[in-house]
This record gives C-alpha cells, sequence and structure tokens, in this order.
C-alpha cells in the first residue's frame, strides 16, 4: 500500500508549475520530468514533494480547469516551525500574487490566522496555523469540498472510504449544531480522516459556488500489483463511473486514478522509446491491465 498522490491538470508548463511550488516549503523538491505522446499532442508530467506530500503534475493541449472544490491545506504548527506565524505570511503573498483571495487572511473563529486563496495556476490553498492536538497531522493535507448535488454528503463519503481502505479511519470532526443558512444542522464545517497513508479533510457547503468535483484534480492511488487495481477499482467505481487510462468518479463525483507503479517507473528511469510503448498499451486501458504494462515496458 502506497500513499495517495493529488494528480492535478495544469493549464500552463507542468514541470514549470511545479518548480513554483517546491520553492515555497522546506522539504520540497522535484522528483522527476517527462513527456509522453497523446492524441491531442505531446504531454508533459512531473512528480514532485511539497512538505513531504508527493504530487503528481500533468499539461497537455487538453485543459480541464481546476476548481476549489479540492484544495490544499496548509498545516502551519508552531511546534514544527518556530516562525510559523512569519512563515505563513511569506507563502500566502506568494501564493496570492496574480491569484484570487476566497476568504482573507486574518484572525477566525477556528484559528487565529487563516486564509484561503486560489493561486496564478487556479490551484486553491487553505493556510491555517494550527494548534495540534490529538495524533499530529502532515503539514499539507487534501480537503473535498462537497457541494451542488453532493452537498451534505461529507459525512457519509468520509464513511465510504474509510471502509474502503483497510487502514482507515476517522479523524477530528466539527458538524454545524444549527442550520446556518442553506447548510443544515448536522452537515460538517470540517472533518479529517485517514486512508492509504494519508490524511484528508471534507466538508459541506451548499452554498451556489457553481462549481463541483472535476477530473482537474483527482486522487491518485499507485497500485504494486493487480489484486490492488482489481480491489479500488471495483470498490470505487460501485454507484459511480468507469473511465479510461484507470480513471474513474466514485459516487460523490470524486476523481480517482488507480494506477500502477511500473507507469512510474517508466516515466522515472525508462528510456524514450520504452516511454512510448508503456503509453500506447496504457492508452487501450479502462481498469489498469499491469502485466500489459510490464510486457510494453520490458519488450
Amino acid at each position: 500500500m502506497l500513499p495517495i498522490k493529488p494528480h492535478l491538470w495544469f493549464n500552463q508548463e507542468a514541470k514549470k508549475t511545479a518548480e513554483f511550488y517546491v520553492s515555497l516549503l522546506p522539504d520540497s523538491a522535484i522528483s522527476y520530468a517527462n513527456h509522453f505522446p497523446m492524441p491531442d499532442g505531446e504531454c508533459e508530467v512531473v512528480e514532485f514533494t511539497m512538505a513531504g506530500q508527493t504530487f503528481f503534475g500533468i499539461s497537455s493541449a487538453h485543459k480541464l480547469g481546476i476548481n476549489p472544490s479540492i484544495s490544499f491545506m496548509i498545516n502551519f504548527d508552531p511546534s514544527r516551525y518556530p516562525d510559523a506565524a512569519q512563515r505563513i505570511n511569506e507563502v500566502w503573498a506568494r501564493l496570492a500574487e496574480g491569484g484570487k483571495v476566497m476568504m482573507p487572511l486574518g484572525s477566525y473563529p477556528f484559528s487565529e490566522r487563516f486564509g484561503w486563496v486560489e493561486d496564478k495556476h487556479g490551484v486553491s490553498w487553505q493556510l491555517i496555523l494550527t494548534k495540534p492536538f490529538n495524533e499530529e497531522r502532515p503539514v499539507i493535507v487534501p480537503s473535498l469540498m462537497f457541494t451542488e448535488n453532493v452537498a451534505g454528503k461529507a459525512d457519509e463519503a468520509i464513511n465510504f472510504y474509510c471502509n474502503i481502505f483497510k487502514d482507515g479511519k476517522r479523524g477530528n470532526a466539527a458538524p454545524r449544531l444549527e442550520d446556518m443558512g442553506p447548510d443544515k444542522a448536522g452537515t460538517l464545517m470540517f472533518a479529517d480522516f485517514y486512508i492509504d497513508k494519508t490524511w484528508l479533510a471534507a466538508m459541506d457547503s451548499a452554498h451556489p459556488h457553481g462549481f463541483k468535483f472535476n477530473d482537474a484534480v483527482s486522487l491518485l492511488i499507485p497500485c504494486e500489483t493487480q489484486e490492488e487495481v482489481d480491489y479500488y477499482w471495483q470498490a470505487l467505481t460501485a454507484e459511480g463511473e468507469a473511465g479510461q487510462c484507470g480513471w474513474l468518479k466514485d459516487k460523490y463525483g470524486v476523481s480517482w486514478q488507480i494506477a500502477s507503479t511500473v507507469m512510474f517507473e517508466a516515466l522515472k528511469n525508462g528510456s524514450a522509446e520504452q516511454v512510448e510503448r508503456i503509453t500506447q498499451a496504457f492508452m487501450q486501458m479502462q481498469k489498469v491491465d499491469v502485466a500489459a504494462l510490464k510486457k510494453a515496458y520490458n519488450a
């Protein structure tokens, strides 16, 4: 079992965009970058880490459009960073430059320092000065906002995910104690949960945001065996929608990729010919066939 990798589909050059992100926080670096052919032109891919969280980025002629339905919380913990209060201001300034402020950086009932910003690349970030209790959380936590037709279903979705993943467990939860405008009592203002060695957060919002989950930000599960691929594919497509190349939408509309580590080995260490062969095989698949990828890679 390997941790989840958030997968970001950029409108701009993937590697250049990743270079911006890895400059923001310690323990951040680009792991590798590569290209492979697609029907609508060459595709650039990059794997990078931010504060220990691995991301996979892609850019091509096909534009998807990232929206705030999946954002990324950055926890500035004074016990981890003695200069957390100063650091949050510095990172905020860089993310806000050329971007869009959704909630100004300031004091809120839940934190003395919090802000929500959409950066110049369209990715949304929630920066928060934390005072952790119970189990420590990582610096970066992907956060799912349940809106539109799935508003009010965050709690149900957390249970769904925790039942699928063998290490699944719930963390903190803050349900609304009474109706707050369109948001009903009992729906989640915030909750977090742990699946596949990864902490995620979730919230409900019944306000008319005009966006919902899409493929521009997906959750990628790297699988080492066909058995893993089969298990997660069957579990997450239940009442959902199967796509191509390992992509699927679960019953809440969240986009996932059930991927093989063979593909990432090829992108990281393979020759141009190996990458082209494995890509051609991959493009013909719906659910990933690990043996077929290995055959293409080693041909």
